[in-house]
């Protein structure tokens, strides 16, 4: 599987809709939300006003990314405000599986992340358990960052539990996603890149999500 998923943090909020009537025509597949709360992270992005024009144009599925602390607090309001799929951080919680079920309950798809510092075997018991996993490529909080290229070994590493298993979890990747990397983390075992300002600060968007995927 190879999904595009542009993250709207890198959008022109000036003119929203016309950046999501862009994705709408493209060739990427999800529409990648980044909402953080400036304490889990140390930043600020949008919540659930930027929800409504988001799922109001958007043709295509909205891929929630909550960096934020108690997510169990909004994951319900998320889904009901048009996610397709909503995931959290492992390390902003205690148990994640509570907070997994609320998702589950509302018929959305589920998704763990972890941040670049965060140990990957302790993705190893929630495999089973979710959607899909999402290993950040840079510290969550700003776009813009540089690719750490020690993920591809954790995501080598998580392919091959989930191929072990025979399990069906996706696994996205977020962070520094530009064209000289999509290719080898596809071929690393990625199934969903996220992509921010490789996207919407290319000359022509849709041809650089073309060649992300192809």
């Amino acid at each position: 599987m190879k999904i595009i998923a542009p993250s709207v943090l890198s959008a022109d909020f000036g003119d929203l809709r016309q950046d999501i009537e862009m994705l709408n025509r493209s060739e990427a597949e999800w529409i990648h939300v980044d909402v953080m709360d400036g304490t889990f992270v140390p930043n600020i992005s949008f919540g659930f006003p930027i929800m409504e024009p988001l799922h109001k144009y958007a043709t295509k599925p909205l891929d929630v990314h909550l960096m934020i602390v108690h997510p169990e607090k909004y994951v319900e309001r998320f889904c009901d405000a048009g996610a397709w799929s909503v995931g959290f951080h492992l390390e902003a919680v205690d148990d994640p599986r509570p907070i997994l079920q609320l998702i589950r309950n509302k018929g959305v798809r589920t998704c763990l992340t972890i941040n670049p510092d965060i140990d990957v075997h302790r993705l190893d018991p929630y495999l089973a358990e979710v959607d899909m996993v999402l290993l950040m490529s840079v510290f969550a909080g700003f776009g813009g960052q540089k690719f750490i290229p020690e993920t591809i070994d954790k995501l080598r590493y998580v392919k091959e539990q989930i191929s072990a298993r025979k399990l069906n979890t996706l696994i996205e990747i977020d962070g520094g996603v530009n064209i000289d990397n999509a290719h080898e983390l596809f071929e690393a075992g990625a199934d969903v890149l996220v992509a921010g300002s490789a996207v919407f600060k290319a000359s022509d968007p849709e041809q650089a999500i073309r060649q992300m995927l192809h």
